[in-house]
């Protein structure tokens, strides 16, 4: 026989359904981004120079995430190579004054780099609802070039989570929140 549930129980299970769900809900403490740089089998071997940003759905670079080049050069001699990532000097990097504070940094050794930045003063922290993907491009002296995308949906305030693989010149890419 059928009994209906009474409305106490059903005050008891949206309770407890609403308080195990809440850490969900809760906004990201930071975002962060990981980007492995593979170790290649060649004579010689020069690190890569590497920029990250986020394109919204039309392909429009929204925020320079990162550039790694060699900043010790003489007379800022390593921003000379800046164009040869292609893709990221066209859409926007030849405007950006390099070293910018945040963003610019030295490049990085074969291996996992990961940054992580607060929310609340992350670029991200800016971006409307929409759908974007997080770029990463490298290019190396006497080596390759290679662009990968990891695409993703954002509401502001929201979790992330965009992941991609290289084939070449970088390996796993992930923007993430946590």
């Amino acid at each position: 026989m059928f009994r209906p549930v009474s409305s106490r129980l059903k005050l008891a299970i949206a309770a407890l359904l609403i308080g195990t769900s809440a850490p969900a809900l809760a906004a990201p403490k930071e975002y962060v981004i990981e980007i492995e740089v593979p170790k290649i089998g060649v004579a010689e071997y020069h690190k890569p120079y590497v920029a990250g940003w986020v394109e919204d759905a039309e392909g429009k670079a929204v925020s320079h995430l990162l550039v790694w080049y060699d900043q010790k050069k003489r007379e800022n001699g390593g921003k000379k190579w800046l164009p040869d990532m292609k893709t990221w000097w066209r859409k926007g990097g030849r405007s950006l004054a390099v070293p910018a504070d945040g963003v610019s940094g030295a490049t990085r050794a074969p291996g996992r780099a990961t940054i992580a930045t607060p929310a609340a003063s992350s670029p991200l922290a800016k971006l409307p609802a929409g759908h974007y993907a997080f770029v990463v491009e490298a290019s190396r002296e006497g080596g390759g070039r290679e662009v990968v995308k990891a695409p993703f949906a954002w509401k502001p305030g929201g979790t992330v989570s965009a992941v991609a693989k290289g084939t070449g010149e970088l390996g796993e890419i992930k923007l993430s929140s946590r």
